[in-house]
C-alpha cells in the first residue's frame, strides 16, 4: 500500500506542470507520461487561441484547470490524427502549434506572461507573422 501511494504521488508530481525545453533547433514539451519534441524548422504556424476545439480524449486527464493528454478532433474522427494537449490553465489563452503540415499541439503554462513570451519567441524564431487573437 505504501508503494502504491508513493507511485501515485510521484506520477501526480510529474503532471503538476509542463516542462518546456526550448533549444535553438527544437521545442520539447513534457508533462508526466506525455512528451513531444518539435523541430522548429518543421513548424508551419504558431497561433494564440482563446480555447481548444471540442475533441475526443484518447487518453489523458482533466483535473482542476489542467487538461493533458492525446486527443482526436471530432471533425477528423475517421482518421487517426492525434492532437497533443499540454494545458496548465484552461482559463488562459493557449498556443496552437501546427507542424508537419497537419499535426497540432495546444499548450500553455501556468503563468500567462511566460506563455506569451514563449509564443513571441517561437513566432520570431520561425520568422512567421503571427499575432495573438
Amino acid at each position: 500500500m505504501i508503494t502504491t501511494i508513493i507511485c501515485c504521488s510521484g506520477i501526480l508530481i510529474l503532471h503538476v506542470k509542463n516542462w518546456v525545453s526550448n533549444g535553438d533547433n527544437s521545442l520539447a514539451l513534457r508533462s508526466g507520461f506525455y512528451n513531444v519534441e518539435i523541430p522548429l524548422n518543421e513548424l508551419d504556424s504558431v497561433v494564440f487561441v482563446e480555447r481548444i476545439p471540442p475533441m475526443e480524449r484518447l487518453h489523458g486527464f482533466s483535473a482542476l484547470d489542467k487538461e493533458k493528454g492525446v486527443f482526436r478532433e471530432f471533425k477528423d474522427s475517421l482518421t487517426d490524427k492525434k492532437v497533443h494537449v499540454f494545458v496548465d490553465n484552461i482559463n488562459q489563452h493557449k498556443v496552437k502549434l501546427v507542424y508537419k503540415d497537419s499535426t497540432y499541439v495546444y499548450f500553455n503554462l501556468k503563468d500567462s506572461v511566460e506563455t506569451f513570451q514563449l509564443f513571441q519567441k517561437l513566432s520570431n524564431s520561425t520568422g512567421m507573422l503571427s499575432t495573438p487573437n
